[in-house]
């Protein structure tokens, strides 16, 4: 029940002092007291009737409302029958705590205001238990089987008036109500989520984002397409689906949390019925990647890619161009170092990586509409691969000199590194923590059997680049595998610390003692290729300070930067510092 009603109740004899802006505030319960601290027995959203006897003088009334305010109190009651009109200072606190305050005529017992509220609550629970009851038998008997999850979410919306979706671990939208949620929002609770679930608690948990309050279940995937976990439960909740309900779940009582737990029982069943969906997919990328790695003959690959091309390239025609994305989830044991696996510990990660490979890959921003209709992911122990068809599109118009397979594509649709991982950074960075990591490398496009095999050699060497790189989530592209960044990452720790101390160190110190920015302008003049005009309009120098400032830096460090070999040293140097 509401304030509002308590007033509106004529027989209570109530009277409003304060807080008519508080007045839809719940009441849960009613509470007589004249104790001066009584947060003992308050556990929140009651109705305190008192008859001030705690009240001494007027500096008694602020610690007495500040203490009924921070334990969630709905409303404070005063009695007239003691000591006549409600005190002003009594009125001021209530009004600096937003606390409403009601004055009890003299002719009322507390007595009825205490049977009254407590009927009322009692009531409203067994109405409520009983309607929970029957909305839990309506939704077993109208899940996903009756029209998917957005049924359950529209009986929940109805019903019980609470908003739901259900979300990804990565954040995207799988189902709604109609209430749309903003990216943002889905993408910062599946984080939570996520970070809640290496914790080991049970759920729901409580998440707050944006000032509104979120229950996350966790939708546990135990069907078909569930993730083996033996020994190592970190990835398992990687792959789960999460019910986002816009509510705090601390308010309600045990029969709504048994309802919710079942509703998320109800889409896990969605959730195994798409995962056997993907079998099909699955098994067929699983084929032709061991031709691919066993080394088939190309026309062997293309035969079974032409079986396959009912179903994974439903209106991409015959021929379309690929490419090969490579994932794993890599765990760091307690110390940092790399965790000692077990054979079936190296197993399990592989379908965890395939099922993050798939999340990412089945996003419309990232491949385009119907895209989960065509990824197909396999995965070979401790890694996932996927088989990505590329739409072809007609040219804009002919180019000449172009060859026939660029000139089949107008747009180029091909994935890129930065890009995939783009939406999903941080709520996967939360899932890993501080012990886990997923790294990517993607190829560049093949548009024949025979480039299969080049591709996915392409995109493990990619992901090795990304794996040597810092952070939780990183991937790296076929591009960088033609430039020295695909070098740096593999040169020794201690190499590279005495490489750059020798040619930078000077420098360092230098600009620490005379504030020289010899380190900048280096920077700059690289970049300019040596340009001293290039570089002097860019620092905002005039170039015979420029001059001075380069000749500084060949002074010391024993260097020319005239000569194409030292300038290269310098461009390393920086790039690994």
């Amino acid at each position: 029940m509401r304030l509002r009603a308590l007033l509106d109740t004529d027989a209570l004899g109530l009277r409003l002092l304060g807080g008519e802006d508080e007045l839809d505030r719940p009441v849960r319960g009613v509470m007589t007291t004249d104790l001066r601290d009584p947060s003992r027995y308050l556990s929140g959203g009651e109705l305190v009737l008192t008859g001030l006897a705690w009240r001494h003088d007027a500096t008694d009334s602020e610690p007495f409302v500040r203490i009924l305010a921070q334990a969630g109190v709905s409303a404070l009651a005063a009695g007239e029958a003691e000591l006549g009109p409600i005190p002003d200072d009594l009125v001021e606190a209530c009004r600096h705590h937003r606390m409403p305050l009601f004055a009890v005529n003299e002719t009322v017992a507390f007595a009825t205001i205490t049977e009254y509220v407590v009927r009322q609550v009692s009531g409203e629970r067994a109405g409520d238990l009983a309607a929970v009851v029957d909305r839990h038998r309506r939704l077993m008997t109208s899940g996903p089987a009756g029209g998917g999850p957005e049924v359950v979410l529209d009986l929940l919306a109805g019903d019980l008036s609470l908003s739901a979706w259900v979300l990804s671990p990565t954040g995207r939208r799988i189902a709604d109500a109609g209430k749309p949620l903003p990216g943002p929002v889905a993408t910062a609770l599946a984080g939570h989520h996520l970070a809640a679930a290496r914790t080991g608690r049970r759920g729901p948990h409580a998440a707050s984002v944006d000032g509104t309050t979120y229950a996350l279940f966790p939708i546990r995937n135990t069907g078909r397409g569930a993730v083996p976990a033996p020994g190592d439960t970190r990835g398992s909740a990687l792959s789960e689906w999460l019910l986002a309900v816009e509510a705090d779940p601390g308010d309600w009582p045990e029969a709504r949390l048994d309802l919710l737990q079942g509703v998320t029982q109800l889409i896990a069943v969605e959730r195994d019925r798409r995962d056997a969906a993907r079998t099909v997919r699955r098994r067929l990328a699983q084929e032709v990647l061991e031709l691919v790695q066993t080394g088939a003959a190309p026309a062997e690959i293309a035969a079974r890619l032409r079986v396959a091309a009912p179903v994974l390239l439903p209106g991409l025609g015959t021929a379309p161009h690929w490419q090969v994305v490579v994932a794993r989830v890599e765990w760091e044991a307690p110390d940092g170092g790399p965790a000692a696996r077990t054979g079936a510990e190296d197993a399990a990660d592989g379908p965890v990586a395939q099922a993050l490979l798939e999340e990412i890959l089945v996003d419309p921003a990232v491949t385009g509409p119907d895209s989960a209709d065509r990824i197909a992911v396999a995965y070979t122990e401790d890694e996932a691969i996927a088989l990505v068809p590329l739409p072809a599109v007609a040219p804009a118009a002919p180019v000449p000199g172009d060859g026939a397979d660029d000139g089949a594509y107008g747009a180029d649709p091909a994935l890129r590194a930065g890009a995939l991982l783009d939406a999903v950074r941080e709520p996967l960075s939360a899932g890993l923590a501080d012990d886990g990591r997923l790294t990517l490398g993607v190829s560049a496009a093949v548009h024949s059997a025979e480039g299969l095999r080049g591709a996915l050699e392409e995109a493990r060497h990619a992901r090795r680049v990304a794996a040597a790189r810092p952070g939780r989530v990183c991937a790296a592209g076929h591009d960088e595998l033609a430039s020295h960044v695909l070098l740096l990452p593999f040169v020794p720790d201690d190499v590279r610390r005495a490489f750059t101390a020798r040619l930078l160190d000077p420098l360092r110190s230098y600009d620490q003692r005379h504030r020289a920015e010899l380190i900048p302008t280096l920077e700059a003049f690289l970049e300019c290729d040596g340009s001293w005009t290039r570089c002097a309009t860019r620092l905002h120098l005039h170039v015979n300070t420029l001059r001075y400032r380069v000749g500084r830096i060949e002074q010391l460090t024993g260097r020319d930067l005239s000569r194409l070999e030292d300038k290269l040293d310098f461009f390393l140097a920086l790039r690994m510092s």
